[in-house]
């Protein structure tokens, strides 16, 4: 009897070490990750965070002693907010409304062209919808300063040399883009939301309106979100396509900035930079929720 417990004690104890030795391994193994993880995003966030902190401090700096470290404060490096630097510059607070216009336009036309476009490749079934599927994918792959030149001419036919005929240039680069992540959302709405309202006498106009948006919400404001900064961020078709100096955007007044490189004022550049980045900046904390939601519609296929 007394060796049958000493036996069934040994098996206890075993067991038991065992049980600590796997668990041991799986925390290392989980401490290990964690360890590679947080490795990785402070390698690769440090430079950026480290740009970050040069412009923020250059931009508040009277110079910078071997381009790093400050010798003092000033706010004369802001002072393009209220005066313009240089005769040479555009004037500021309209080449921003100029900014601003391009990024709405350009967003307001991806929105009303890829949904209808996106809801009708996702749910009505017609003769090319396969082609028209992976030529959309080619459209989105192909290079939009390939097409500079040809752009230019049929904006120069159509007389639109200006912020509309660039809003329209740059919404047709991203559209198949968006067509694609919407086309990924509506696939996932269940049919029978869709059935019930055309059964009860709705138009197909009225489902996608009503029933449909309201579903992909989440998707809709992702991409809205990526084509107002792509609107925002333009710079070679304002460049080319537009030549009155009253029609240019911020990317043109940064250009501008930096000019002769060898005379260049860093401590204003950096300032007009933050100027520049701090929307788009503010777009991404208040709205990052919805640019996790960019690739959700994906996970299933249309029929």
């Amino acid at each position: 009897m007394k060796n049958k417990k000493r036996v069934q004690n040994e098996n206890y104890n075993n067991n038991t070490c065992l049980q600590l030795a796997t668990l041991k391994r799986e925390r290392f193994k989980e401490g290990l990750l964690k360890f590679t993880l947080y490795a990785f995003l402070i390698i690769t966030g440090l430079p950026i965070v480290i740009g970050y902190s040069w412009l923020i401090v250059n931009s508040f700096a009277e110079t910078m002693t071997w381009g790093l470290v400050p010798t003092g404060f000033t706010f004369e490096n802001w002072r393009f907010l209220w005066e313009r630097p240089s005769p040479y510059y555009p004037e500021l607070w309209r080449t921003t409304w100029n900014t601003l216009v391009l990024a709405i336009g350009t967003t307001a036309i991806v929105l009303l062209t890829s949904a209808p476009s996106a809801y009708a490749i996702s749910r009505m079934k017609f003769r090319g919808r396969n082609f028209l599927l992976a030529f959309t994918l080619i459209l989105h792959a192909f290079p939009g300063i390939a097409l500079l030149i040809a752009t230019y001419y049929v904006l120069r036919v159509l007389d639109a040399l200006n912020l509309v005929g660039v809003a329209f240039a740059t919404a047709a680069l991203f559209m198949p883009f968006a067509v694609w992540v919407l086309k990924g959302h509506f696939d996932v709405v269940p049919w029978d939301i869709e059935m019930s309202a055309l059964v009860d006498g709705a138009s197909r106009f009225q489902v996608w309106y009503k029933i449909m948006l309201p579903q992909v919400k989440r998707g809709l404001a992702a991409v809205a979100i990526f084509a107002s900064i792509m609107g925002w961020s333009q710079y070679i078709f304002v460049i080319t396509f537009i030549h009155d100096r009253a029609s240019w955007t911020l990317t043109s007044y940064v250009n501008a900035i930096i000019g002769d490189f060898r005379f260049l004022d860093y401590g204003l550049l950096s300032a007009v930079a933050l100027f520049y980045i701090a929307p788009i900046l503010l777009l991404f904390i208040f709205l990052q929720k919805y640019l996790t939601q960019m690739g959700a519609g994906g996970m299933k296929g249309g029929s």
